[in-house]
């Protein structure tokens, strides 16, 4: 059963009444993103170990660098936008827009002729995977139950391995291909991820805070009702949260009234410190060093030993399987644990391990006929276990941590900088990085734990837990004070607010939202 969810936008919405199935279309429409990413890696990793690919553009370690990091100059170019449209055209409709980009470029990419095409076809999809990255996890953040919000927004990145895992088993079935087919079809696969989020937005409503922005508080407060409590406006819990909001955002309209910008982002000490703890998991996800995993396991495996390309193709499959588990066990610590905790302990595990792949890499290099079986595998696990240990953290903080940082009116913004701290960076990396394992071999591995030492000391100064409080109740740690009263998603109860004060209470709200 379907009923009409007002959006405030030109993109109408029927959702469904059940609250678990509207809550499972949230999570995968938002997952687009995280997904296409988690494929694209895959893709390339798998197509960089097949001959007829890199045969096929006649690639040396420049030309593979170009053609793998092109997908970040295009999420460059969007990020300057990704906020701006996130806040001004809806939550719901950027999604839609960055999904149809996506296709554009998958289209160019799998009819590429030369690399200057190819290299183009990546840059339109990284353009709009970005504004989908920005729009999906502020969407989520804010529209998804509150009593499941932590566990369904760390989730979200999960989805990455899924469309790794994916994208791996069709390049190794479509490694044994002699045509450009076997580079061709699974890129043109990657656009299953837009078509299936274009399909579901209809079926979704926009933020509720968004709406609440735009001086729709009565719509704002049936959407909380349909994603928590089967469209029931009176739910204690609805009521609850409803003013809590309420309450926060006309604190944010009294503070600033004009119109959200990137200036907010550094207008205050409070805010410069929310984004730079908020966009810091950008940085140090992208230079934890999974980075020759993610695009150049061939490489990394060849040189551990494994140099036939069926088994490194086989090697990608079980990864990404492996992450998988990694991270949804992860999910469950940082929602758990906490956030922070599950960043140090991964961090200190990270390093860990990439010091030890890289003396284990030297060894074998310095006489791989003499090498033994033990040192081949030995070193392997030690690279499946460097991933699993950045995947049980990195990837559900990358979408969680950041939204909670970052209040209301720089949310949409300073994730679009989290994004910039991270595609800035991986462009430089991944150019680089098959030129540096040609010249420097295992010391890159030493190179990047050494500076992984500085981001675990950082981690463990600056960052603050969120764990258990409500977006709003976050702002308590950086004001000391509370602006709304009202307990988080786990505590609410129909005595905290009277229906009569309930009522009262929001329509004053409204009419100082109003009067501004």
């Amino acid at each position: 059963m379907l009923a009409r969810s007002p959006t405030g936008t030109w993109l109408p919405a029927y959702v469904p009444k059940s609250t678990t199935l509207l809550s499972v279309l949230l999570l995968l429409c938002a997952a687009v993103e995280s997904a296409t990413n988690g494929f694209d890696g895959s893709l390339l990793n798998g197509l960089n170990a097949l001959p007829v690919y890199t045969g096929y553009f006649k690639l040396t370690a420049a030309t593979t660098g170009l053609n793998t990091a092109s997908v970040y100059i295009g999420k460059i170019l969007g990020l300057s936008v990704a906020g701006i449209l996130t806040d001004r055209l809806g939550r719901r409709p950027t999604i839609f827009w960055s999904s149809l980009v996506s296709l554009i470029g998958i289209v160019i990419q799998t009819a590429a002729q030369n690399i200057a095409m190819f290299v183009v076809g990546r840059a339109v999809l990284g353009l709009g995977a970005c504004w989908a990255g920005v729009a999906s996890s502020v969407y989520l953040t804010e529209t998804f139950a509150a009593k499941w919000r932590p566990w369904g927004v760390a989730i979200l990145q999960n989805f990455y391995y899924v469309g790794a895992l994916l994208a791996a088993g069709v390049t190794l079935g479509t490694g044994k291909w002699n045509s450009t087919w076997a580079w061709r079809a699974p890129s043109a696969l990657q656009a299953v991820f837009a078509i299936i989020c274009i399909v579901i937005l209809p079926f979704l409503p926009e933020s509720p805070r968004w709406l609440i922005a735009q001086g729709r508080p009565d719509e704002a407060r049936l959407v909380l009702a349909q994603v928590n409590a089967r469209g029931d406006t009176h739910d204690p819990a609805v009521v609850a949260e409803f003013n809590m909001i309420m309450d926060h955002l006309s604190h944010e309209k009294a503070v600033a009234e004009h119109r959200m910008s990137f200036r907010d982002l550094v207008s205050t000490p409070v805010a410069r410190r929310r984004l730079l703890i908020g966009a810091s998991p950008g940085l140090f996800s992208c230079i934890a060093g999974n980075i020759i995993a993610s695009y150049y396991l061939s490489s990394e495996l060849k040189a551990a030993g494994i140099t036939n390309s069926s088994d490194q193709l086989k090697a990608n499959v079980v990864l990404n399987a492996w992450c998988l588990v990694c991270c949804l066990c992860g999910t469950q610590l940082a929602v758990q644990w906490g956030r922070k905790s599950t960043a140090l302990v991964a961090q200190f595990t990270c390093t860990a391990f990439l010091m030890i792949i890289g003396g284990l890499t030297k060894k074998y290099s310095s006489n791989p006929a003499g090498a033994s079986q033990a040192l081949v595998y030995g070193n392997v696990a030690c690279i499946f276990l460097f991933q699993g240990a950045y995947s049980l953290a990195w990837t559900p903080l990358m979408s969680l941590y950041a939204p909670e940082i970052l209040n209301y009116s720089i949310r949409a913004n300073g994730v679009t900088v989290k994004q910039y701290a991270n595609a800035i960076p991986a462009l430089v990396l991944v150019y680089v990085m098959p030129i540096g394992l040609a010249n420097l071999g295992w010391k890159m591995y030493i190179i990047n734990g050494s500076w992984n030492v500085v981001t675990f000391v950082l981690i463990a100064l600056y960052w603050v837990e969120t764990k258990g409080r409500s977006l709003e109740e976050i702002d308590e740690i950086f004001e000391g004070k509370k602006e709304a009263q009202t307990p988080s998603g786990h505590e609410r109860s129909s005595d905290l607010l009277g229906a009569e004060s309930d009522k009262k209470k929001s329509a004053e709200v409204v009419n100082v939202l109003v009067a501004k």
